[in-house]
């Protein structure tokens, strides 16, 4: 469904929100959500299918998401609780934060989710399959998730610049798993992760 069909379905909601992640399979770094409240009418040119954007492309759009939307929320979750309670359980508890991390006083009667439903969401949602192609909301929520985690992994990368996060963003390159094996994981190492596991086993 395109995202100008989406229209007759959400027509009956006052206030909708959009909400995606940024972070799910990289070995390192936290994982990001956030959520987005677009004004009726939002103008903004190329946001559509943010995975077909450039990173340049899409930090040329945060500002302007920013700029334009009603509210934004974020939601992050460290790489030490993505351990304690997993990925999924993280990636929810994210999509949660980023919602209840809205401006205070504006509040949403629908969420659009990116993927599949989200445990014990605060209101309703619909969970949208490739949303962020579907969905503007969510495609706004997604540019501005990816910005954010980027931004971190530039930060760890300052950090830690033999994992090489500016370029693969804690995902696993054959540079980044070299490093990982000749240097061992760094605090921002998910150890319940496979790969990281391989290097230093059960830690």
């Amino acid at each position: 469904m395109p995202i100008a069909s989406m229209a007759p379905f959400v027509s009956t909601f006052l206030s909708i929100c959009g909400i995606d992640e940024a972070g799910r399979g990289p070995l390192a770094g936290p994982v990001v959500a956030a959520c987005v409240v677009l004004p009726t009418r939002f103008t903004v040119q190329g946001v559509g299918d943010s995975k077909q954007l450039t990173p340049l492309q899409r930090e040329r759009l945060f500002p302007q998401i920013i700029n334009h939307a009603r509210g934004v929320g974020l939601g992050i979750v460290e790489p030490a609780e993505i351990d304690r309670i997993n990925i999924l359980n993280a990636t929810h508890l994210a999509m949660r934060t980023a919602f209840t991390n809205l401006p205070t006083g504006l509040w949403c009667d629908l969420a659009l989710i990116d993927g599949l439903p989200v445990r014990d969401f605060p209101i309703s949602h619909w969970a949208i399959v490739k949303g962020d192609s579907r969905s503007l909301s969510i495609a706004a929520a997604s540019v501005i998730a990816k910005v954010t985690r980027d931004r971190i992994m530039d930060d760890l990368h300052a950090s830690y610049p033999e994992y090489g996060f500016a370029q693969n963003r804690g995902y696993p390159s054959p540079a980044h798993l070299e490093a990982l094996a000749r240097l061992g994981p760094t605090p921002e190492h998910r150890r319940s992760y496979k790969p990281v596991q391989a290097v230093c086993g059960p830690c």
